[in-house]
């Protein structure tokens, strides 16, 4: 009987040693998820994932000392996998809203968009009031749906998956317009002409790293590593490549 006790509380001292030596392996990966389909903030390029966001994230779990684990999800599963304990944070040019951080926290602000309009080049869009009535697409998952719900109820509203499907849309004339964040309609912009943003910005936001209200020492550590690398030049250095002629 001794020794079967004995012999059942070494192998729970094992087991709470292992629990132990993977719990301090966890911590030292951050799980971001992200929705790679908005160039240049996020997108996959033969085969791995690149862009602003991506780069921006490695730099600041740099500055941590850490290592991301990536996962890619639909941007509408964002905020929920963070809910859900699959993920520590979300990183994918998500907008600070009221409504999003009463069920995440943020990181302070580390860019700054907006909500734009991209349409063909001499077509009948020449300023946001023109929206009424036409046909504009927006990604589901995203503040455009409702924003254009609450603010623009005369706009024919069609919603897709991904923000490569909008462009699409208004490029064989199924959308007259494609409302998405500044970044992303300025680089198709420049990269497909016939294409044009409008000046007027429907929104002017800024975006932040979603992370788990159960995890408030992440969010921290991650403002703290995103003013280590404004301060020594990195985060300049990520600005300069990829919006440098694309603002």
């Amino acid at each position: 009987m001794k020794f079967s006790q004995t012999f059942r509380i070494t192998l729970l001292a094992l087991a709470l040693g292992g629990a132990s030596a993977a719990s301090q392996a966890a911590s030292d990966t951050i799980r971001v998820v992200t929705d790679p389909t908005f160039p240049p903030m996020e997108m996959t390029v033969d085969g791995k994932r690149t862009g602003f966001d991506i780069e921006l994230t490695e730099a600041l779990a740099q500055a941590m000392g850490k290592k991301i684990a990536w996962t890619d999800i639909d941007f509408k599963g964002l905020i929920p996998a963070v809910l859900s304990g699959r993920a520590d944070a979300a990183m994918s040019a998500i907008y600070i809203t009221d409504a999003r951080k009463q069920a995440v926290d943020f990181t302070d602000p580390y860019y700054a968009g907006g909500l734009v309009v991209l349409t063909k080049s001499g077509g009948p869009i020449k300023t946001l009031k023109d929206l009424d009535g036409r046909r504009v697409t927006v990604q589901v998952g995203t503040k455009s749906v409702n924003y254009m719900q609450q603010h623009y109820p005369k706009v024919q509203r069609v919603e897709v998956e991904k923000n490569q499907e909008m462009f699409n849309l208004v490029d064989i004339g199924r959308a007259d317009a494609a409302v998405t964040g500044k970044p992303a309609a300025k680089l198709f912009a420049q990269q497909n002409p016939g294409f044009t943003v409008l000046d007027e910005q429907i929104t002017t936001e800024e975006y932040g790293i979603a992370v788990s209200k159960n995890e408030p020492g992440l969010t921290k550590d991650l403002n703290q590593a995103l003013k280590t690398i404004q301060a020594n030049g990195v985060y300049q250095r990520l600005v300069d490549k990829w919006f440098e002629g694309k603002k």
